[in-house]
């Protein structure tokens, strides 16, 4: 724990999600919350996506970007606050966004219940 998932819409062609990724994982552990280890990240391009109503076979002027960290349960409103405004300033400085479009960044912080998480972390054995 945590996983972290970076959506991205396709018409954003000077990202780069997996440098975002790695910055991102970079201020999760500077936060002294998570060890290295437990960090799951993964972005995902996203081809299909609208934004508001806008219908068009080229919606190029609308985009976002949309982390969603998943936290076990337990941590303070101030601690997650303040992961999320840190990712936010992450993806604030991901890189030059095109002028020419809406943009729209946002870190989502969600909980996993901590009662009912299951995790497993080694190589399974096979059976001689």
């Amino acid at each position: 724990m945590p996983h972290l998932t970076l959506e991205y819409t396709s018409n954003l062609p000077l990202f780069k999600a997996a440098d975002t990724l790695l910055a991102m994982n970079k201020v999760l552990l500077a936060s002294a919350e998570f060890e290295a280890l437990d960090i799951k990240s993964r972005a995902i391009r996203l081809d299909t996506y609208l934004v508001g109503t806008h219908v068009s076979n080229h919606p190029d002027n609308q985009a976002f970007v949309h982390a969603k960290l998943a936290l076990l349960s337990g941590r303070s409103a101030q601690t997650k606050q303040a992961l999320s405004a840190a990712l936010l300033v992450v993806l604030e400085q991901a890189c030059a966004w095109p002028k020419t479009q809406a943009l729209q960044l946002c870190v989502e912080i969600v909980e996993i219940d901590r009662a009912s998480y299951a995790k497993s972390t080694g190589l399974a054995q096979a059976n001689p």
